[in-house]
């Protein structure tokens, strides 16, 4: 087990899925945004010079090219950027490569992987904050996938990358930074398998991507309380593992879901719904969400610290759950 920086964990996954697999092709930038680090991510492109592919900035376009060529037998990963990009491809995400396998009676399958870098990472204001994971959960036939940790980050996107079918795999710039263990060897996670981030018996955290990190940080903070909080991480939300979800909330009897997507329609309101529907009879307390409210992300500084899922929100929405 060796200690690696989110970004160093996912250029690894990169570079050995690229060794291990002619038919892996990348297209688009960085798979780092605007980090400092990103001009490392040139050293795949030296290695791999026939497979990696800069295009112009047409998202509909290159998403197109890689959802054609994964049809062909080639295994593509798709760099969109910031994760409002992704609405420019839209039609050949959601109508193209989420509906091949389902068009074609199984015939025609289509092994691509999605990369966007969601949510609010300061200053992005409404037009680079977005969190799309809610509206491609309404498009069946998408796997969707939210590592929170550098030993996720690499497991996951090897799964992904080797899976049969169009994946959307969702980082956050936020976590880019972020250190944590990550195993030796290929270290592949399986989809649709959560993790139990921290143990608790007072409450259930049920957390996603960035907000994982923040809601350790506040189990650290209410365990000096003598609260234990219990944080599970989905990591995937399609496949969802709502047996772990679910046995979480039964051994506390106190739930708070914490998301980025806005509160209407989002991750959490969907997890709250399948809460309540299967288990609301093991619930002490009314299911919180933490999550942001129906606005466009402002680009101020204070307005937007004012709607992201921060670390006093979830301890708010823990203490009320716990009265």
């Amino acid at each position: 087990m060796r200690e690696l920086a989110y970004y160093e964990a996912k250029l690894e996954a990169l570079s050995e899925l690229m060794a291990a697999d002619e038919s892996v092709h990348l297209i688009g930038g960085s798979f780092l945004g605007l980090s400092p680090h990103r001009g490392l991510f040139s050293a795949i492109e030296k290695n791999y010079p026939d497979r990696v592919i800069a295009p112009p900035i047409s998202e509909l376009g290159y998403s197109g090219l890689a959802i054609g060529a994964a049809m062909a037998g080639l295994r593509t990963v798709v760099d969109l950027g910031t994760g409002s990009f992704i609405y420019e491809a839209w039609p050949q995400v959601v109508n193209e490569a989420a509906n091949a396998f389902y068009m074609s009676g199984g015939q025609t399958r289509a092994p691509v992987v999605f990369h966007v870098l969601h949510g609010i990472r300061g200053a992005g204001a409404a037009q680079h904050s977005h969190s799309p994971q809610a509206m491609l959960w309404n498009c069946p036939g998408l796997e969707i996938v939210l590592p929170s940790s550098p030993g996720d980050v690499k497991g996951l996107l090897k799964t992904a990358a080797r899976s049969p079918n169009p994946t959307i795999f969702i980082d956050h710039a936020q976590l880019l930074e972020t250190r944590g263990p990550v195993p030796e060897g290929d270290g592949a996670i399986p989809f649709g398998r959560a993790e139990v981030k921290r143990a608790g018996k007072d409450v259930t955290v049920i957390a996603t991507s960035i907000e994982v990190q923040r809601s350790l940080a506040v189990a650290e903070q209410l365990a000096r309380e003598g609260i234990q909080v219990e944080v599970v991480d989905p990591r995937t939300v399609v496949p969802l593992d709502f047996a772990t979800l679910l046995e979480s909330v039964e051994k506390t009897g106190r739930v708070v879901i914490v998301d980025q997507c806005h509160k209407s329609c989002g991750i959490a309101a969907e997890i709250a719904a399948r809460i309540a529907e299967e288990g609301f009879d093991k619930l002490k307390a009314p299911i919180r969400r933490v999550t942001t409210p129906d606005v466009p992300i402002p680009f101020s500084p204070p307005l937007e610290e004012f709607v992201t899922p921060s670390e006093p929100r979830i301890i708010e929405a823990i203490r009320s759950v716990l009265r």
